[in-house]
Parts: structure tokens; C-alpha cells; sequence
């Protein structure tokens, strides 16, 4: 069972799992659902995260700004996203949902200093897109719309949007290839590229951001660039590569636009392509209404193919990866916002049967919490019946899975599906889970000036540090967990499938498309 020590004292005694019946249908017409007597206020809860997130930019800023993370076991720092400040760039959005303007105006003072031409390390196509070029046109799209109020210098908000032209800029010459399919691993100092195959979530995760970036800016050259490259992943070559309608591989050959492989699923290399499938639907559902059909047919192909119930646990339901037609019973903590992702797509189809796999996924990947010994679900895990480790072999017959890496990198993707759960649902339950995984987290996480991976969630101490603190506890990990007790506001996700934002896959929200700039 997860540790019950809380890091406020009137949470000391709240359990760390609600005993709550698997699978069973919400109907939304029933009453709702009463939440648990000793769950605190929702205004103490969001400030518990607010006192966190306050505590992890301290120590950040203390010991390792502008430099890109903490590492906050021995209070030093490294650069692994170019030295461009990446924790900095990724709480803006935050920081921003949160009200907090002191750290807001620290932020995009800082921003405009950044030399975006200039890094000592290769540049990810993908990592820099979706935390830097997401987190600062989140940060314009916030402070030239609602929360406005919250920059004390206009001239800094519209640096927000230059510099994301001067990020793309200097990213560009990724897309130089025969086929327009971008390499992913970039050098800076000679403009050449790593020369490999890229994947498809890298491939397939850059249009959100980009369009964005063509609309605020005016400049279509940006949306033409990643539309070009999607074009390959919508209808893809051979068939081969699509062993189901809508599934595809995992690698691409930027020289041809052609898959090298039929292997995939949901998880890591692969997932957000499907998520934005959806998300680029809901920013614009007239451009992109091809997407959400691939979104559909991927979906169904999901469904009918890859659904999967544990032999020990029959009433857990998790989504397979595959190699060809072959399953592969394996899944990951980052394929957890499948669940999120099926519930938004119901609700914006007005499709029940999404929603409700949806649920089905989010109390899979519950159970991967509930299960171990710090409350936290592990980095991977599997459940075939037949490779059950023996030192596994009672904790796979409760749980329903064995862990295949103990490890917690400080991900968001359960807490981001319980959120879209409870947005859609109103069911307390999810905001309870919520709320005792981020006490979990921060018990088992905490250490010197910040919160650190850790090496082993089924260790009662979480089984050590590795001193490091990813920017996307800031933008993903406090978000989510503040978003799901937060008061309504129009970035939150609608129940009724409209949306007036659209969250990339760090979790930066963007104003959704309307015509105008």
C-alpha cells in the first residue's frame, strides 16, 4: 500500500487508495456522486499545489536558473535541453493558470534574452517544440487573452511570439529533405541533422505548435512545413505499415516519407501522433477534419485489436503494442493519457463509446498507482501470463501486472487522464485519486531543494534519488494536479465537447482556432 504521510497536516490522514468498484458504467443522469468525507477543500488542495510549485521554482531558481533543470539532491544543475532554460520556459504556462504573477514577469523577462541560434548540445525537434515553442505561444496566447492582467511588460508578451519565430527559424532546416519529412537530431553550429530515421510521435507531434505559429504570426510557411511532413503519416507507405486502419509503425525514412516498420502502439516513439489527431480537430475542426478521421479509425482499430484484460485481473482493461498483427502485452506510464485521450475524443464527437473506454483505460492505469508500495505507477509494466517473473508472481495475481521498470521520472500522464475523466464525468472519485497520487508523489519525491526522480515505486522509499528534477513536473505534473480541483475558467476542458483551448502534449494550452489572429 501507498505511505499515508501527507505533506500538509491536514491531509496526514487521508488513504492512499479508495476501495471503488472496477469498470462500472457513470450514468450522467443519476445524482452525483458524493465526495469522500475527509477529502480537504478544493481551495486548500489547489493551494497544496500551489505551495509546491512555489517550493520547486525556488529551488530551481536558487540553484540552477537559467540553466534548464535542478538537480535538487546535490543543488547543482544540467543542461539537457540546450541551455536555454527549459524549466523556466515550461512553467510559464503554470505559473500563469495559477495566478502567480511574480513568477509569470520573472519568466518572460527572461525569455526575451534567450539566443535561440546558439546551443552547445544537439537540438530535438520535438523536445524543443513542444517545451519551448509550446510553452511560449501558450504564454502570448494567456497574456494577450484572459489573463492579460498578469504581465506588468507588454513589450515582454510580445517577445514571447518573436522568439517562437526565432526558435522555428532556427529549427527549419529539419524539413530539408527530399520528401519533407524532418530528421529530428539537429546541430546548430554547421546545420546538419543526425541523418537517421525519426519516429512518428517526433514526426508527427510538431503541427499543433507550428500552425499555432502560422496563425498568431501570419507566416503560413511554418504550418506548410509540418502539414507537409503529417501528410506522410495520414497516408502511409507501404501498407504494409498499417496493420490495422489507423495504427502505423513507429520509423520513418525522412529521404522517402516511407514507414521502415509495422510495430507500434501507444506508448513512447509513437503516442502523442494519435493524440494530436484529435487535438488538431478540436483547435480547427474545418482544416482538419482528416485528422479526426484518422483519430477514428485508429481508435476502432484500438479497440477491436489492441484492447487487453490481464488473465489474473480480468476487469482491468489495457491497450496492447503490437509488431505487425502480434500483440505485445506491455504498456508504459507514458501510454496512460489514452484514457484522456479516448474520453476528449468521445466528448468532441458526441461518441459515448470513446468515454467509456476511456474510463475503462483511466482505472487500468489506476490500479498501476494503487498497487505498489509508494502509490506511484511505475515506468513500464506488462502482463503476460507467461513471462511473470517469480518474484512478481503474487503481486501480478492482485495487481494484474508485473513491473518491467520500477522507475518514476516525474511523469503526468495518469493524473492528465483522471483530470479529462473528471471534466467529463464531474465524478469526485477522479479529483480523490488526483489528490492522493500527488501526495504520494511529493512524499516519496521530496529531497533537498526540490522533488527528484526516483529509481523503484515499489519501494517503500521509493528505492533513491537520481537528482533530477524534469521541467515537466513544472508544466504537466502541478498543472494537471491543480487543473482538477481548480474553479472553472475557459482553458479548462469543456464536459460538453466544446473547447475554447486546446493543451499540446507538455500540457501548454493554446486558444483554439477562430479565424482570426
Amino acid at each position: 500500500m501507498a505511505r499515508t504521510r501527507s505533506i500538509l497536516a491536514l491531509a496526514a490522514c487521508l488513504p492512499s487508495a479508495f476501495a471503488l468498484p472496477h469498470n462500472t458504467p457513470i450514468d450522467l443522469r443519476s445524482p452525483a456522486p458524493q465526495r469522500r468525507a475527509d477529502l480537504p477543500s478544493a481551495e486548500e488542495r489547489t493551494q497544496a499545489v500551489v505551495d509546491v510549485f512555489r517550493r520547486s521554482w525556488e529551488g530551481y531558481t536558487e540553484y540552477a536558473f537559467p540553466n534548464d533543470e535542478l538537480k535538487p539532491v546535490t543543488n547543482g544543475f544540467s543542461n539537457s535541453r540546450n541551455k536555454w532554460g527549459a524549466s523556466a520556459v515550461d512553467a510559464l504556462s503554470t505559473a500563469l493558470v495559477m495566478g502567480q504573477k511574480d513568477i509569470v514577469n520573472e519568466i518572460i523577462e527572461y525569455i526575451p534574452t534567450i539566443d535561440y541560434f546558439e546551443t552547445p548540445t544537439e537540438v530535438s525537434l520535438f523536445e524543443t517544440t513542444i517545451r519551448y515553442l509550446g510553452g511560449m505561444l501558450s504564454g502570448y496566447d494567456f497574456l494577450n487573452g484572459p489573463l492579460a492582467d498578469l504581465a506588468d511588460n507588454k513589450t515582454n508578451v510580445e517577445q514571447l511570439l518573436k522568439q517562437s519565430e526565432n526558435l522555428a527559424n532556427a529549427m527549419s532546416f529539419a524539413f530539408d529533405t527530399p520528401s519533407g519529412v524532418p530528421y529530428n537530431g539537429l546541430n546548430f553550429e554547421d546545420r546538419t541533422t543526425d541523418g537517421g530515421p525519426n519516429g512518428l510521435a517526433t514526426t508527427g507531434t510538431l503541427v499543433l505548435e507550428w500552425v499555432r505559429l502560422s496563425d498568431l504570426s501570419g507566416n503560413k510557411t511554418y504550418a506548410a512545413l509540418t502539414e507537409k511532413a503529417e501528410s506522410y503519416l495520414l497516408s502511409p507507405k507501404p501498407a504494409t505499415s498499417e496493420p490495422w486502419p489507423g495504427l502505423v509503425g513507429t520509423n520513418i525514412d525522412p529521404e522517402t516519407g516511407e514507414f521502415l516498420d509495422a510495430s507500434g502502439g501507444w506508448v513512447g516513439g509513437t503516442d502523442s501522433f494519435y493524440e494530436y489527431l484529435i487535438k488538431m480537430y478540436v483547435y480547427d475542426p474545418e482544416r482538419y477534419a482528416e485528422y479526426k478521421d484518422r483519430w477514428v479509425l485508429a481508435a476502432d482499430s484500438t479497440i477491436e485489436h489492441l484492447t487487453s484484460h490481464p488473465a489474473s485481473r480480468p476487469d482491468l482493461t489495457f491497450v496492447a503494442m503490437y509488431n505487425g498483427k502480434n500483440l505485445r502485452l506491455i504498456s508504459q506510464h507514458l501510454a496512460c493519457f489514452d484514457g484522456g485521450n479516448f474520453i476528449l475524443g468521445g466528448t468532441v464527437l458526441g461518441e459515448q463509446r470513446y468515454i467509456d473506454y476511456g474510463l475503462e483505460l483511466v482505472e487500468g492505469c489506476h490500479e498501476t498507482y494503487t498497487a505498489t508500495a509508494t502509490g506511484i505507477g511505475p515506468e513500464t509494466f506488462a502482463w503476460d501470463e507467461k513471462n511473470v517473473p517469480s518474484d512478481q508472481s503474487t503481486f501480478y495475481n492482485e495487481s494484474g501486472f508485473y513491473i518491467t521498470d520500477a522507475g518514476y521520472q516525474l511523469r503526468p500522464e495518469v493524473i492528465e487522464s483522471w483530470y479529462y475523466a473528471y471534466r467529463v464525468t464531474g465524478d469526485p472519485k477522479y479529483q480523490e485519486w488526483a489528490w492522493d497520487a500527488f501526495n504520494d508523489i511529493i512524499d516519496t519525491t521530496e529531497v533537498g531543494s526540490g522533488y527528484s526522480s526516483i529509481r523503484d515505486v515499489n519501494a517503500e522509499d521509493g528505492g533513491g534519488f537520481t537528482d533530477f528534477q524534469e521541467s515537466f513536473w513544472f508544466a504537466e505534473v502541478l498543472k494537471y494536479s491543480y487543473l482538477i480541483h481548480a474553479p472553472e475558467a475557459e482553458w479548462q476542458v469543456g464536459k460538453d465537447g466544446k473547447n475554447a483551448w486546446v493543451f499540446n502534449t507538455e500540457a501548454h494550452p493554446f486558444q483554439v482556432f477562430d479565424g482570426s489572429k
